[in-house]
C-alpha cells in the first residue's frame, strides 16, 4: 500500500511517499526543478510499488534551489533542467561534493499565448526584444494592437536559466514582467489573460495555452532531439558522487524503458528515442 500526501509551501509542491506500514528503513529526498517534478512523481509512485519500506520526499522550488540543496547535503537528488554552472561546480569542490550528472529525459522549451492571440509564431530576435522590452505591442509582430504582458519564471529557475541562454543571450528581462515561481503558474496566468506571453518545459502545454513555433520549428519530440528545435535542452538529476542503495534503483528505474515510459506520458522525451 502506498500512502501520498501532498502540501503547497511557498510554492513549492512538496509530495512525501511511504510504501508499506512500518516505519521506513530507507529514505531519500529530492529537491529542484519543477519541470522535472511531474516526471519525477509519477515515476516516484511506480517505483515505491516495488520497493516497499521506502520513504522519499519530494520537493519542487527550481533547480538553483536543487542544486545548492545537494551542496549544502539537504537531498540525496537535484533535479535539474540545466547543467551545473561553473560557479556551483568550485563551491562543491570547496565543501567535498563531487555532483555527478544523470541525464533522465528531453525537454523543449515552448514559448507560450492564449489561444485568442492570432500570432503563431516568433523568431528568436523577436522574443529576446519583447523579452527586454523593446517590442511591447502585439501589433508590432504580426498581432492585434494589445500591449503585450510579460511573464517570465523566477531567476531560481533552470528553465529562467535556459531562457537566457537561448533567448536573452545575458541581456536583461525587462523590469515590468511578472515573475512567475513554476511552470503551472505561467501556465494558468496566461490561460487567463489574451495579452500575455510566457515559455514553459513542454510537458506543462496543455488546450488552455497555445505554443509558439520558434524560427518556423514547431516543437515536438524529434525536433528536441534533433536539436532542430531551437530551444532543445536536457533534464537532469544531480547527486553527490555515483549514485548508492534506494538512490541509485531510483534513478536506474527512470532510465530504464519502464521509467522512460512515464517521461513519455509525462508530455516530455525519453532519452531511449535519442
Amino acid at each position: 500500500m502506498i500512502s501520498i500526501v501532498k502540501k503547497i509551501i511557498s510554492g513549492m509542491a512538496l509530495v512525501v511517499l511511504t510504501a508499506g506500514f512500518a516505519f521506513a528503513a530507507e529514505s531519500v529526498v529530492i529537491k529542484g526543478s519543477t519541470t522535472v517534478l511531474p516526471i519525477t512523481q509519477a515515476a516516484l509512485e511506480a517505483f515505491m510499488k516495488d520497493n516497499p519500506g521506502v520513504q522519499i520526499s519530494l520537493s519542487g522550488g527550481g533547480s538553483g534551489e536543487g542544486i545548492k540543496a545537494l551542496l549544502d547535503k539537504g537531498t540525496n537528488i537535484a533535479n535539474s533542467s540545466r547543467e551545473i554552472k561553473k560557479e556551483e561546480i568550485n563551491l562543491a569542490a570547496s565543501k567535498g561534493i563531487k555532483p555527478v550528472a544523470h541525464v533522465v529525459a528531453y525537454d523543449a522549451i515552448i514559448p507560450i499565448v492564449n489561444p485568442k492571440n492570432k500570432v503563431k509564431g516568433l523568431s528568436i530576435d523577436q522574443l529576446s526584444q519583447i523579452y527586454q522590452g523593446k517590442i511591447t505591442n502585439w501589433k508590432e509582430i504580426g498581432g492585434d494592437d494589445l500591449k503585450i504582458v510579460v511573464i517570465s519564471r523566477d531567476s531560481s529557475s533552470g528553465t529562467f536559466e535556459s531562457w537566457d541562454h537561448f533567448v536573452m543571450k545575458k541581456n536583461k528581462v525587462t523590469p515590468r514582467a511578472q515573475m512567475l515561481a513554476s511552470n503551472g503558474a505561467i501556465v494558468t496566468a496566461i490561460a487567463k489573460n489574451r495579452y500575455a506571453i510566457g515559455y514553459l518545459g513542454m510537458g506543462y502545454l496543455n488546450k488552455s495555452v497555445k505554443a509558439l513555433m520558434v524560427n518556423d520549428v514547431v516543437a515536438s519530440a524529434e525536433t528536441a532531439l534533433a536539436k532542430q528545435y531551437p530551444l532543445s535542452r536536457e533534464l537532469y538529476m544531480y547527486t553527490n558522487g555515483e549514485p548508492q542503495g534506494v538512490t541509485a534503483r531510483f534513478i536506474e528505474f527512470l532510465k530504464s524503458p519502464a521509467g522512460q515510459k512515464i517521461v513519455k506520458k509525462e508530455g516530455f522525451v525519453p532519452i531511449a528515442a535519442k
